[in-house]
Formats: C-alpha cells, structure tokens, sequence
C-alpha cells in the first residue's frame, strides 16, 4: 500500500452537541413525514375504494360475467405492485445539500474514547474511524476498540474531507460531492 494514497484527517473538536443542531428541526422534518404519509393512505384508501366499488358493480351483473370480474378482479387485487428501483447514492440520507453542491455527512458515535484515542483517515477511496481505549490497573483491566470502513463515492477527494467531534462524543466526517452530471452533453453545430 502506497503511503500517496494514505491520510491522516484532523479532527476539530467543537464546543456543540449534535443533539443541539441535529433535532433543532425535528418537529418539522416529522410533521412533513406524516403527512407524505397521510397522502400516500389516501391514495391507498382511494384506490381501495374503487376496486371494491368495481367488484360490487360487476357482482350485480348476470352470473357469467360475476365470474368473469371477480376472477379478473382477484388477478388484480392479487398481482403484486412493480418494484421500485434501487435506491441510488444520490438520494441517500447520508448525502445533504451544502448550498450548490452536495456533502456525505457521516456520524460515529465514539462518546467511550478520548479525542486523543480517536483516529480518522483515508486508504485509497476507504475512509477508515478508528478508536482503541486502554485502561490498567491493579484491579481491572479495560480495553476497547472501534473500527468502521467507508467506501467513498468515486470522485471525493480526500483532501477536502473534514470532520469534528462534538461535545456529546459524536464524530462526524464530512465529504463534498463532485457535481453529478446528468449525462448530457451538448455537441456545438459547426455552421460551413
């Protein structure tokens, strides 16, 4: 392993608590959930309402077509919803807007160890927290570890990563984002 892709990365120790600035907008972030929510049962309830609104309607024909519907309408009531795509990195709850761009925010909870026993750095596109506590005397021995690996998304630098320890023994590592592309590019038309 080549000590070019190898960095220690300092570690700003703050006078704040993440509870402070984490759950300052709680109430907010949760109301804006329920309602996502309430609108997504309600959507559920709707369609609910039409389907069993069709059965019944179908029901009351001749006994033929009953049969023909209902079974229809069980294939349907059955048939399982299309799968959603994959989550992608972009819309990850580690990654936050930052103004223009984007910033993976990491957290670690190291509160068991002193800020001298934490360590964090980069190994390649591996950005790796770790934390080891000795404690000895003549009646206990005392000893723990952390360790936590992070593949980087391609394209951080590990120049520009930060990260900060809060009061509350809360580690986090912050990462700017290189500016995704959409993948469209625009081809100039040479007018001859």
């Amino acid at each position: 392993m080549a000590d070019a892709n190898k960095r220690n990365i300092p570690i700003k120790l703050g006078d704040f608590s993440i509870l402070d600035t984490e759950f300052s907008s709680i109430r907010e972030r949760f109301d804006a959930e329920m309602r996502k929510m309430e609108d997504e049962m309600n959507k559920f309830r709707h369609e609910l309402m039409s389907r069993e609104a069709n059965f019944f309607e179908s029901s009351s024909s001749t006994k033929k077509t009953t049969t023909k519907t209902s079974s229809s309408s069980a294939q349907n009531s059955l048939s399982r919803p299309a799968p959603r795509p994959n989550i992608d990195f972009a819309t990850s709850p580690l990654i936050q807007d930052d103004g223009d761009s984007k910033v993976l925010r990491l957290r670690f909870d190291v509160n068991q160890y002193a800020p001298e026993e934490i360590v964090v750095k980069t190994v390649d596109q591996k950005l790796m927290v770790h934390a080891k506590h000795e404690e000895k005397s003549d009646t206990k021995s005392v000893y723990r570890e952390y360790n936590r690996e992070f593949l980087l998304p391609k394209g951080v630098n590990p120049e520009s990563i930060r990260s900060s320890l809060s009061k509350d023994g809360v580690l986090t590592v912050e990462a700017p984002l290189p500016a995704i592309t959409a993948g469209e590019t625009m081809i100039p038309i040479a007018h001859k």
